[in-house]
């Protein structure tokens, strides 16, 4: 079922959509936007963008089944944060998963260089978190971003996607003080079918749109 039209045009024609859903919180002065790179931060912009809030990322790693990477058996956020899912009829064992885990929390690091150089993150603590991405399907990756985020104590935090899975929207609400989907489609299958455009979201283009959003407005870093 779904409460915007769809399919979206792109990404950013989805953030914009999402940011009606969460007029709410627009100028509110605690207010920050942390986006999942890279698909979610063109999403993320648009999104900071309405709300006149500061935007940030926030990466988390898929931790993908071994030979089958595609199949996401859990993910891993800052702060040593690791969700795991069931993986059902399959079996991997703990050397492979440490060998993944070790591979992707370099990547993560890598990439929290990548896009934010030597400037801190975002202050988090006593802040409203909206954290996006640009869809959610098994929700690992989500789960992994706002138990990492939960860590950081805001004050209070926010879900907010373009499209889900309607049973993986409703199992962060276990972890989450909101969740916003704006259209949960079934069957859902898959993100990128909810999209008329679903490139692959590059490192250029990430790193455009946090300093177009810094530009736009002035972060105060902590």
């Amino acid at each position: 079922m779904s409460s915007v039209p769809l399919p979206f045009l792109d990404r950013r024609h989805a953030g914009r959509s999402l940011a009606a859903k969460l007029d709410h919180y627009a100028g509110r002065p605690d207010l920050l936007v942390m986006a999942l790179p890279r698909g979610g931060v063109a999403v993320g912009f648009e999104v900071a963008h309405a709300l006149h809030a500061p935007l940030d990322v926030y990466v988390v790693r898929k931790l993908g089944f071994p030979g089958q990477e595609e199949y996401a058996m859990g993910a891993i956020a800052g702060g040593g944060v690791r969700v795991m899912n069931p993986t059902p009829g399959l079996s991997v064992s703990k050397d492979e998963v440490s060998r993944v885990i070790a591979r992707e929390q370099a990547e993560l690091v890598r990439r929290e260089h990548l896009y934010r150089g030597d400037r801190p993150a975002a202050a988090v603590a006593g802040h409203t978190v909206i954290v996006v991405d640009d869809g959610l399907a098994t929700g690992s990756t989500m789960r992994a971003a706002a138990a990492g985020i939960r860590q950081l104590k805001p004050s209070r935090l926010v879900v907010a996607v373009p499209v889900g899975a309607e049973d993986t929207c409703r199992q962060l609400r276990l972890v989450a003080d909101e969740v916003v989907c704006c259209a949960t489609p079934h069957p859902f299958r898959a993100v990128g079918l909810w999209y008329r455009e679903f490139p692959q979201a590059g490192d250029d283009e990430v790193r455009q749109l946090l300093e177009e959003a810094r530009r736009e407005h002035a972060v105060s870093f902590h």
